[in-house]
């Protein structure tokens, strides 16, 4: 048990030796590893218009050549055709990608698990 407490001591010790981008960064990996259920609500004109559900996460593109990011962001779930954050047998899981300049988007940990 001691070794646990020293092990969790150390380690919390340096995440505060930290910049915030290196949290942000090991917490994603983090969720990349234990999983998200991630919903993705679209709004146009205020209206929510689309909603995809179970997405274990949103990536930012990146150029091909190059480390610059891209404008838009993409992903992998299910089309939530009925708005009810079930996936139900008519909902297909699809890719999706939204842009970061015409899209407004919410992005959430499903509230119903």
């Amino acid at each position: 048990m001691k070794k646990y407490l020293v092990g969790l001591g150390i380690l919390g010790l340096l995440f505060t030796g930290c910049t915030q981008e290196q949290k942000n960064r090991i917490s994603r990996g983090v969720q990349n590893w234990t999983g998200v259920n991630g919903v993705l609500d679209i709004y146009n004109g205020g209206k929510l218009v689309r909603r995809f559900i179970k997405i274990n996460k949103l990536t930012t593109a990146t150029a091909t050549s190059g480390t610059e990011s891209r404008a838009y962001r993409y992903g992998y779930g299910y089309i939530d055709s009925n708005l009810n954050y079930k996936v139900d047998k008519d909902e297909k899981k699809v890719y999706f990608e939204i842009s970061n300049y015409s899209t407004q988007y919410i992005f959430y940990e499903n509230p119903t698990k």
